[in-house]
């Protein structure tokens, strides 16, 4: 009898499995259209409807930092035919800032694999005296609490990059949260209401190269073509600060293995098309992809624990 239960139960999952797929996907992106996870899912969604045979349709389920569109897509069926395209704030920081997160990333979802890597970058105020980060922590050192900072808010990447300078150097710095993204944070640094700010290269490169803004150093693991003589987080003593905003496709836990090979032998094929590669370039994101879908898992179980220590270190939390 148990034996049978256990066949009935499996039954739906063996047929969704079968002739995946034969419908339409849902791709949900738990952010509004115009933001740079749309600007990603956007360009490789046709390259990944013809390959899938059936079309990826993108549902933008904004709102909560991302978190609105993470439960939904958490709770929806595990049958492949809902991917999740989450980035490291909803994956890997919002579970360490969000104390009441209805959504465990790590056990509610199955990560197939990771597509880009948007590099950041430290930026300042041309005023900014400061044109190094070791300049930037003798400043700071020299007048406490004198120097502050921007960012989207307390829980966000953009404040937590700040946070492992100023506590690894013991700073005295005042952290400036806008709302509304990054994008009014980065305006407010422009107009030099605020001194500095971490933010995704690809959303600052014309100010820097307009000289609205300077770049102190890059999040990535080597320097940018388009920045050759800014110098790398680790280049500037931080060495495990190399990746910038990843994302990567993720799907409910319980969705069949055959689903899930399906859409990482897809996934992985539509990123390395000359372009989608050169489209995402031009936007200044790279493609980055996992050898596995395991490897991607432990690479997300990994940036979850590191990024909730710092939060947790630095009492980043938003009720």
């Amino acid at each position: 009898m148990r034996k049978l239960l256990l066949l009935l139960l499996l039954v739906p999952a063996l047929a969704a499995a079968q002739g995946y797929p034969n419908k339409p996907v849902r791709m949900v992106i738990p952010f509004a259209p115009g933001g740079a996870s749309d600007f990603v899912g956007r360009i490789f969604q046709p390259r990944l409807s013809e390959l899938l045979g059936q079309q990826v349709v993108i549902e933008n389920r904004a709102g909560a930092s991302g978190n609105l569109g993470l439960e939904a897509a958490a709770r929806a069926a595990p049958d492949g035919y809902t991917i999740f395209l989450g980035n490291v704030g909803t994956i890997a920081i919002n579970v360490g800032v969000f104390p009441k997160l209805a959504v465990n990333p790590v056990k509610d979802f199955i990560s197939v694999t990771q597509v880009v890597d948007v590099p950041g970058a430290l930026v300042a105020h041309p005023s900014f005296q400061p044109n190094t980060i070791k300049e930037l922590i003798a400043q700071a050192k020299a007048h406490p609490g004198r120097i502050n900072y921007a960012s989207p808010g307390s829980g966000s990447q953009n404040r937590l990059e700040m946070e492992v300078i100023r506590r690894a150097e013991g700073l005295d710095m005042v952290h400036i949260p806008y709302k509304g993204g990054a994008g009014p944070a980065a305006n407010g640094l422009i107009a030099g209401e605020t001194h500095l700010m971490f933010t995704t290269v690809s959303s600052v490169m014309g100010h820097i190269q307009g000289g609205r803004l300077k770049a102190l150093a890059v999040v990535a693991p080597k320097r940018l073509a388009a920045l050759p003589n800014v110098p790398t987080m680790a280049e500037s003593g931080y060495p495990d600060s190399t990746s910038g905003s990843w994302q990567g496709v993720f799907v409910p836990t319980g969705t069949p293995k055959d689903a899930v090979d399906r859409l990482y032998a897809a996934v992985q094929q539509a990123m390395k098309s000359p372009d989608v590669v050169d489209r995402l370039g031009k936007g200044g994101v790279e493609v980055v992809l996992s050898s596995s879908s395991s490897q991607f898992g432990s690479y997300v179980a990994a940036e979850t624990t590191r990024w909730s220590r710092i939060a947790r270190e630095s009492g980043a939390t938003v009720d």
